[in-house]
Order: structure tokens, then C-alpha cells, then sequence
């Protein structure tokens, strides 16, 4: 019988701890090691929801890529009912639910979540941006229309709605960083690049890159990151054939748009 370790070791195999930036929180964090697993939800956030979801579907663990608990994010002090982290980690724990998270390790592993970015986002020859980088460049196979480019991302993406400004070149040297990479701009303007996708950026990095000429589109946190998930799925299925993987159906996009 898999065990929650057997898979979490698999998945450091996938992306090493060593590769997670030192604030973070990655590995198992809610459960019980030994306990046996026959069905595991993936998503890329543990909420409230997700883990009603894997109750009603009988999961014995769920694999995500945020940390269901962080303390650079939301200091754990206790384990009450009287705030959402503490009723969410409550849930997962007296449902004998287990939490594994790969983050910072999977955005910067081989394979992991940038390399599927770029891999929807139709780019050749993704290569990390730096050698302990997560954000990675590739090419497009010709040149294309920003207009053109826009509407790839957001239909390959599944994005609700992107934020850009134009740096008026056609799209053909792209980085790529999911999550919140902003910082990143002014080196990928330093590597050649055209073009950046990321997310959660700021109103001054929007007029910094005008002014550099670089495209700078912000394609939302989960769009970018939510590509990672399906790769995680097929490396289960395919190292644990029996056991029992699906997605999340009820973690989406929550950010709307109104033009």
C-alpha cells in the first residue's frame, strides 16, 4: 500500500527541498506519514472548499502547490475555529486528510511550474533565466502581433482577463515567471526579451517596463501557476498506477473582469 511519505518523497524527487527559497514551507505538512493513500486530490491551493472536496470525494491527500500554512504568510500560533486557516487545517486534520505542497521547489525545478508555462504558452527552447532561477526564456517558433500573442495567453492560460502595456515590438523572445515575479522585469529586458508574462504586478513596474520598451503582461496568479497542476497528476498516475488521482473541480479563478 502507497504511503503519504512514498509520495512525498516521489515528489521531492520531482522537485528537491533544496531548491525551495529558505522562507518557505514545502513538503508534508498536515498528516499522518505512514497513513495508507488510495485516492489524491491536486490543486493549486488548499481552501476551504478543496478540502470539503476531497472529503466528500474520499481523498486521503491532497497535493498543492501553495502552503496550506506559511508562516511568512500567516503566522501559526494555534489551531482554532475562530479564524479560516485554523478551521481549514481543523478540517484536513479530522478527516485524516494529509497536505502536501511543493512550491518554491516546483517553480524552479525542471520540469516543474515555469517550464509548463512556457510549455502553453507554445515557447521553444526554455531555459531558466539565471542558474538558481525559477523565471524562464524561450522563443516563439516566428514572430507575432502582441494582439495575436494576448489572445493565446489568455484562451491557453484560461485567464478571466489580462492587465499589459504594449512595448511596441512584435512577441518573439519571451519570459515567463507564474506567481508573483515582477521583480524579474529589468533582467529580462537585460536577456533580449520582447516580452514577459507574470502576475500580481504593481502600477510602477507597468511604467518602468514602458519606458524600457518591454511588453509586461500580467496574466493573473493562478493562470500561470494552475498549469503546474496537470503535470503533478500525470507523474502520480504514471508512479502510482493504483492509486485513484483527480483535479479539483471546485478551485478556479476567482478574479473577475469588466471592461
Amino acid at each position: 500500500m502507497t504511503t503519504v511519505r512514498e509520495i512525498e518523497q516521489f515528489l521531492f524527487g520531482l522537485a528537491p527541498k533544496s531548491l525551495a527559497q529558505s522562507w518557505d514551507n514545502v513538503g508534508l505538512l498536515v498528516g499522518e506519514a505512514q497513513r495508507p493513500v488510495k485516492r489524491v486530490m491536486v490543486s493549486l491551493d488548499i481552501t476551504g472548499r478543496v478540502a470539503a472536496e476531497a472529503r466528500e470525494q474520499g481523498c486521503d491527500l491532497i497535493v498543492a502547490h501553495h502552503p496550506v500554512m506559511n508562516c511568512a504568510w500567516h503566522p501559526v500560533q494555534s489551531i482554532c475555529d475562530d479564524n479560516p486557516q485554523g478551521r481549514l487545517l481543523l478540517s484536513l486534520v479530522q478527516n485524516h486528510i494529509a497536505a502536501i505542497c511543493m512550491h518554491t521547489n516546483l517553480d524552479a525545478a525542471k520540469g516543474g511550474v515555469n517550464d509548463a508555462l512556457a510549455t502553453a504558452l507554445g515557447l521553444i527552447g526554455a531555459e531558466p533565466a539565471k542558474e538558481d532561477g525559477i523565471e524562464r526564456i524561450g522563443t516563439l517558433p516566428s514572430a507575432m502581433p502582441l494582439n495575436e500573442f494576448l489572445q493565446r495567453v489568455k484562451a491557453s492560460l484560461r485567464a478571466n482577463g489580462l492587465r499589459f502595456v504594449n512595448g511596441g515590438k512584435p512577441v518573439y523572445r519571451v519570459a515567463v515567471g507564474g506567481g508573483a515575479c515582477g521583480d524579474f522585469f529589468t533582467e529580462a529586458v537585460a536577456c533580449g526579451c520582447d516580452t514577459f508574462v507574470t502576475a500580481d504586478l504593481k502600477y510602477n513596474q507597468f511604467l518602468d517596463a514602458l519606458d524600457l520598451g518591454l511588453t509586461l503582461i500580467d496574466a493573473g496568479h493562478f493562470p500561470t501557476e494552475d498549469v503546474v497542476c496537470h503535470v503533478l497528476m500525470d507523474a502520480l498516475r504514471q508512479k502510482f498506477p493504483e492509486l485513484h488521482i483527480e483535479k479539483s473541480h471546485q478551485h478556479k479563478e476567482v478574479i473577475q473582469y469588466i471592461s
